[in-house]
């Protein structure tokens, strides 16, 4: 099942179902152009995972770490569906990085690897919209990774069984492919990244972990269209503008 959150034309937050053609909620059919898609959670963190797939690293000209590198986008970050994304201005470069993301589904602390897709809720698309300028000149990130709308994410949350191990990740500017990677391609894989985070922190239920991006980044302009594909997902849409 495909589930979403949406604002119907009332103006209610809904939890409905998404369905090729349609979303249904309560008895009630609504076209996807007819609502506003939201993020499909309502985190209180985004986990994001550094450098966890090699090609990545290596275009990054990086080592692959011994352990998770992890970082925090807040819930300012987020962004939806259709949504057009406001990037800082005056900067050379700001990337598009298309993740598979985790949706935590309950409170959680000291998971080990072998229960941790117990705590899964299930998964959805983000794109860790990245400020090279600045991430390059800081240790902490907070300017390159945390500014308003950096996470746009969803459409949906999709049940754990419809993403494959192998699930395809993929990125589209304006229709043209820039990066593709799968599931199977984490250096740390999914368990093993929630083992890691719950040793340190408590995660709340609609806390989401951002996996980390395949190789492929680069620079956004004014007015690109970008399409995040996650197998089993679906395609999570939002245009940028740059002032």
């Amino acid at each position: 099942m495909h589930h979403v959150r949406f604002r119907d034309p009332a103006g209610a937050v809904r939890q409905g179902e998404w369905h090729e053609d349609a979303i249904t909620f309560g008895g009630e059919r609504y076209d996807h152009d007819e609502v506003d898609i939201l993020p499909p959670c309502e985190p209180s963190k985004i986990v994001c995972i550094g450098r966890n797939y090699a090609e990545h690293a290596a275009e990054m000209d990086n080592d692959m770490p011994n352990r998770p590198l992890l970082f925090l986008k807040p819930p300012n970050t987020l962004a939806g569906h259709g949504d057009t994304v406001t990037l800082p201005a005056d900067k050379e470069r700001i990337d598009h990085e298309a993740e598979l993301a985790v949706v935590i589904g309950e409170q959680c602390r000291h998971v080990d690897a072998e229960d941790a897709m117990d705590v899964v809720a299930g998964f959805t698309c983000l794109n860790d919209l990245s400020n090279r300028d600045d991430q390059n000149k800081e240790q902490n990130w907070v300017r390159g990774k945390a500014f308003d709308g950096s996470a746009p994410m969803g459409p949906v949350l999709a049940d754990p069984e419809h993403v494959p191990d192998d699930a395809a990740v993929e990125l589209r500017v304006n229709g043209d492919l820039r990066q593709e990677g799968s599931r199977d391609q984490l250096f740390f894989d999914v368990p093993t990244l929630i083992e890691e985070i719950t040793t340190y922190l408590t995660l709340e239920p609609g806390d989401v972990i951002s996996t980390g991006t395949p190789a492929g980044v680069g620079p956004l302009e004014d007015g690109d269209t970008v399409e995040v594909i996650v197998e089993g997902v679906g395609t999570l849409e939002h245009d940028v503008r740059i002032p």
